[in-house]
C-alpha cells in the first residue's frame, strides 16, 4: 500500500479515537432516567409506532384500538433494544479477539478498544430501556446464542469478513434510527435520547468499519477477495433479518397475524424497497472495493438487496432502494 494512503488511514483512526475521548456519552450521566418525562406508562400515546416505522405504517396496526397500539409499540421498542445489546455483545467479543493478537504499534488497537468501551455503554443503555419498559422480550432467535461464541474467532482468521458482519448489523439499525429521528414523529423521550446517542457514536463505528475494509481488502489475495465477494451479500441479508424481523414471541404475545409480518418483512413492494435502502452505503463500498462481479451480483439479487448505490455515505433515503 502506498505510504500516503497508509498515513491517511492512520490519521483517520487517530481522529476517530480523539472523538471517542472528547465527544462521548455515559448512559448514566447523559440520560436522565429518573426525569418524570422519561417515566414509562402503559397509557402513553408516545409508544404508538409512527408511520416511519414499517410496522407502524401497516393498516392492520393503524386499525387497532389505542391500548393495543401502545402495548405493541412498547414490545417492539423493548425488543429492538434487546436485539441491539445482543448484537453489540457479539461485536465487543469480536473486537477484543481482534485486538488480542495485534502487534505492538498497531494503529487499530487504540480505536478498537475505544469502540468496545462505547459498545459496552450501549449494551447498558439498551438493557436499561428493556428493564424500564418491563416486558420480558427475547431479542434475537435462540439459535443465535449457540453460534454467537464462534463469530469472534473470525476476527482473527478472516477479519475482513468479521467487519462485513459488523456493518451488516450496524447499517440497518443506524438507517432505521436515523429515519425515525429525521421523520420528526413524536416518540417517547427515553427512546429519542437513546437513539440520538446511539446514532452519534455509531457514526464513528461505521466509519471505522468502512475505513478498515477500504484499507484491508485491496491487500487480500485473489482467492480470499473472491470469497469475501461471495459472502458479502448473504451476510448482509442474514444478519439484517436476525435484527429486523421479529421472533415468534412477538407474533404470539402481541397476537399479530403471520400474514401481516410477512407483508411488513419483506413481502410488500414498499418493504422490499426499504430493505434495499438499508444497504445503499454498503453497495457503494462493495463496488468501490471491487467486490461486485458476475457471481456476487447474482447473490445480491437473490438476497433482494441489490439496487443503486449511495452517492455518499449516510445519504438520506431517496430512490436508491430500487423497486
Amino acid at each position: 500500500m502506498p505510504e500516503a494512503l497508509r498515513d491517511e488511514y492512520i490519521e483517520k483512526l487517530a481522529t476517530l479515537s480523539y472523538g471517542s475521548v472528547h465527544k462521548r456519552f455515559d448512559p448514566y450521566i447523559d440520560i436522565p432516567w429518573d426525569d418524570p418525562e422519561f417515566a414509562v406508562r402503559a397509557d402513553d400515546d408516545r409508544w404508538i409506532m409512527p408511520t416511519a416505522d414499517p410496522f407502524g405504517a401497516h393498516p392492520w396496526y393503524q386499525a387497532l384500538p389505542r391500548e393495543r397500539q401502545i402495548h405493541i409499540g412498547m414490545w417492539r421498542q423493548a425488543n429492538i433494544a434487546k436485539v441491539g445489546l445482543q448484537f453489540e455483545n457479539i461485536l465487543i467479543r469480536g473486537l477484543m479477539q481482534y485486538v488480542f493478537s495485534l502487534p505492538n504499534g498497531s494503529a487499530e488497537f487504540r480505536y478498537c478498544t475505544h469502540e468496545s468501551i462505547e459498545e459496552c455503554n450501549h449494551t447498558m443503555m439498551f438493557q436499561e430501556v428493556v428493564n424500564r419498559i418491563g416486558l420480558d422480550v427475547p431479542g434475537m432467535r435462540p439459535w443465535v446464542r449457540v453460534v454467537a461464541p464462534l463469530v469472534p474467532f473470525l476476527a482473527n482468521v478472516f477479519p475482513e469478513w468479521f467487519f462485513v458482519m459488523v456493518l451488516a448489523g450496524e447499517e440497518p439499525i443506524d438507517h432505521g434510527q436515523k429515519t425515525l429521528l429525521r421523520s420528526g414523529a413524536a416518540a417517547h423521550p427515553m427512546i429519542e435520547r437513546v437513539m440520538a446517542i446511539h446514532v452519534a457514536e455509531e457514526a464513528r463505528h461505521i466509519s471505522f468499519a468502512h475505513g478498515y475494509l477500504e484499507h484491508a481488502v485491496p491487500r487480500l489475495g485473489r482467492f480470499k477477495k473472491f470469497a469475501l465477494s461471495l459472502v458479502f451479500a448473504p451476510t448482509m441479508r442474514i444478519i439484517c433479518d436476525l435484527i429486523a424481523v421479529p421472533t415468534k414471541e412477538f407474533r404470539q404475545d402481541c397476537d399479530v397475524p403471520q400474514s401481516v409480518l410477512d407483508e411488513v418483512f419483506w413481502g410488500s413492494p414498499e418493504s422490499r424497497k426499504l430493505l434495499r435502502g438499508f444497504f445503499a452505503d454498503v453497495r457503494m463500498l462493495a463496488t468501490d472495493l471491487g467486490l461486485i462481479n458476475p457471481i456476487s451480483r447474482i447473490l445480491w439479487k437473490i438476497c433482494r438487496i441489490d439496487g443503486t448505490t449511495s452517492r455518499y455515505r449516510s445519504e438520506p433515503a431517496r430512490s436508491h432502494g430500487g423497486r
